[in-house]
């Protein structure tokens, strides 16, 4: 009996997973971003940890055989520091994603099925959040903490990244826990918090899928846009770093384009293969939506 039941709490899990599979955007979109992450890796592991050191070639040298994508103005390998780039921006993307779609969901779960206090408490601090530029509060707090982390960064971006998740999971949950499967939950002697985990949760995998890749494309610009405006890691390169050096240093009149190009194309790349992954979500999740 209980493996019964264990069987129909994880079938939806199950369910989600066999759509992401046979959907061929998402596969095709999470391939290309692993490729680029696999590929960064590579060139990490290829390359001395010196040639992204200050000093390690002469400045400014533009892509040849000997420095594939050139170097930058303190002589150190930029194909070294794109792949350094394209992994940090990742674990940013990743710290704020998972912190704020696990936060929000929680917190939207929690207002919705528990209801009175708790849901006037946690709606009044959800739309304190939504009713604040983020942007604004995140460059008055890059610029107030003298060294960003990578982690700081991705923690940062996290702290406003869950109130959208909260507000729409909330509306959800009215509407679950009037569902009979809940009152028969209830009667079998479960508590809450596992109705919400057990019992609830699993109904919006999908919708929670589709919130992280959001999240996670919202964290990498973020950071992009705090890093160009010289508020993000400075002792650690992303991607946003990666472009503030160029846009400082007036790259483009100078017409080395070798220095802010390939950054710019793998944002663009980033971007382009989680949107990807989203199409293919959304098709997921509403079928009518899907075009080709």
């Amino acid at each position: 009996m209980s493996g019964t039941k264990g069987i129909r709490k994880y079938r939806n899990i199950v369910k989600v997973l066999a759509f992401l599979r046979r959907n061929n955007k998402v596969t095709y979109g999470v391939i290309a971003y692993l490729a680029a992450l696999l590929l960064s890796a590579f060139v990490l592991v290829a390359y001395s940890p010196r040639s992204k050191v200050v000093g390690y070639a002469d400045p400014l040298l533009p892509p040849s055989p000997q420095h594939l994508l050139g170097t930058d103005i303190l002589g150190r390998e930029l194909l070294v520091l794109l792949a350094e780039s394209v992994i940090n921006s990742t674990v940013i993307g990743l710290i704020a994603a998972t912190i704020g779609t696990l936060a929000g969901s929680l917190i939207g779960f929690l207002s919705g099925y528990y209801g009175g206090k708790v849901d006037y408490v946690s709606r009044l601090f959800t739309d304190v959040f939504l009713s604040v530029p983020s942007l604004l509060f995140l460059i008055l707090i890059s610029s107030l903490v003298r060294a960003v982390t990578i982690v700081q960064m991705g923690l940062l971006i996290a702290l406003f990244a869950w109130p959208w998740p909260a507000r729409q999971v909330r509306a959800q949950a009215l509407s679950l826990k009037e569902r009979e499967f809940i009152y028969l939950s209830e009667l079998s002697g479960e508590s809450k918090l596992e109705i919400i985990i057990r019992e609830m949760m699993p109904h919006m995998i999908p919708w929670m899928t589709a919130n992280f890749v959001n999240a996670f494309i919202s964290a990498i610009l973020t950071e992009a846009e705090l890093s160009i405006l010289g508020l993000g890691p400075q002792t650690e390169m992303t991607l946003g770093m990666l472009l503030w050096w160029p846009l400082n240093n007036a790259a483009i009149y100078r017409g080395l384009w070798w220095w802010w190009a390939p950054p710019l194309i793998a944002l663009i790349y980033l971007f382009f293969t989680l949107y990807v992954v989203q199409l293919g979500i959304t098709e997921i999740i509403n079928p009518r939506s899907r075009v080709v």
